[in-house]
Parts: C-alpha cells; sequence; structure tokens
C-alpha cells in the first residue's frame, strides 16, 4: 500500500486525504528542522564577511560538528518526549523534570 492509500483496501484510483494531510505535516515539521539547522549553523558556523566564494576549511569541520550536535539533541529530545509520553506523565513539569 502506498502512502497515499492506493492499495487493494482503497478504490482504484482513490486518494486517502488522511493520509495526504499526515504526509504534508510530516514534510511541514521535516522543513522546519532543516530550516532550524541551517540557520543555526550558519549563524554560528560562518562569518558575515564573505571573504571567499567556498567555505574554509574551519567553517566546514564547525558546519559538521554542529549539525551532528543539532540531530544529536533532537535525538536525545525525541527520546524523552516518547518516554514521558509512554509513561504517561501529565504535567509533571517540563519534560518530567
Amino acid at each position: 500500500m502506498s502512502m497515499f492509500g492506493r492499495g487493494s483496501s482503497a478504490p482504484s484510483g482513490a486518494v486517502n486525504n488522511e493520509r495526504i494531510e499526515m504526509a504534508v505535516q510530516e514534510l511541514d515539521m521535516v522543513t522546519d528542522v532543516f530550516n532550524r539547522l541551517v540557520s543555526a549553523c550558519h549563524n554560528k558556523c560562518i562569518s558575515t564577511r564573505y571573504a571567499e566564494g567556498d567555505l574554509t576549511k574551519g567553517e566546514s569541520v564547525c558546519i559538521d560538528r554542529c549539525v551532528a550536535k543539532f540531530f544529536e539533541a533532537n535525538k536525545k529530545v525525541g527520546e524523552r518526549l516518547q518516554s514521558v509520553s509512554a509513561n504517561g506523565a501529565p504535567g509533571g513539569g517540563p519534560l518530567g523534570m
């Protein structure tokens, strides 16, 4: 079955609007994460005084590290949110802390 609801259970040519809406929301979330990543790492690693057309070695290393830290932080936050929601902690403070 495809993500647009085309499969044996859907009538031929039918589109599952719920799945399309979910895909649009997921794309919006991924786009938001990407834009925050680009903004944060660009501000941190790239000088506003552009001296060269390409990234310097220092800028490249900084961006690599920034991206890795950004994704590691997002992973940890996601894991924490899953743990809190799995435990059903209602209003126990920010992220159960």
